[in-house]
């Protein structure tokens, strides 16, 4: 069986019109000047926390630090400190208001590794039990059950429990 991605029909302009993108989307967000959606749950003077746009499960969180660098090794102390200090927050609120189980975190860091931006940010996907369903099975295909605007809402209102 050959498997494949299904993803919201607006993820296609945006992955056609990247390439003519010259500033950082994730900047402009931070910023408040970017016309993409703002899944914002979080922000302090380093670090920004947001939701996915295009998310691999419910709950899917980038933490990123808001001064634009690309590489892990960039951060300085205080980031680093922001970033894991907030990551483990980010693990009780998930655990607690969407019941995940486990989770995948990690960056994704130069030309080769993936990243759609360049911006250095956190991956914090949420995993669930019995995550495979019908239509992963037949299809091969992964559907997210929720749109990240309606998390982006929900936790606004809780994470002020959590940090």
């Amino acid at each position: 069986m050959k498997w494949k991605n299904l993803f919201p029909i607006n993820k296609i302009p945006y992955l056609k019109n990247k390439k003519n993108i010259n500033h950082c989307i994730l900047c402009e967000i931070i910023k408040g000047s970017c016309i993409e959606k703002d899944l914002t749950i979080y922000k302090n003077a380093l670090i920004s926390i947001m939701l996915n746009l295009y998310p691999y499960n419910p709950g899917h969180i980038m933490i990123l630090p808001n001064r634009h660098i690309e590489d892990i090794r960039e951060l300085n102390d205080n980031e680093e400190k922001n970033i894991t200090y907030y990551t483990k927050k980010i693990m009780d609120l998930l655990e607690k208001e969407y019941n995940s189980q486990s989770f995948n975190i990690g960056y994704n860091i130069g030309k080769f590794s993936g990243a759609s931006i360049s911006h250095l940010h956190l991956h914090i996907v949420p995993r669930y039990p019995n995550e495979l369903g019908f239509i992963d099975i037949i299809s091969g295909s992964k559907l997210i059950v929720e749109d990240p605007t309606l998390t982006r809402d929900k936790l606004r209102e809780v994470i002020k429990k959590y940090i």
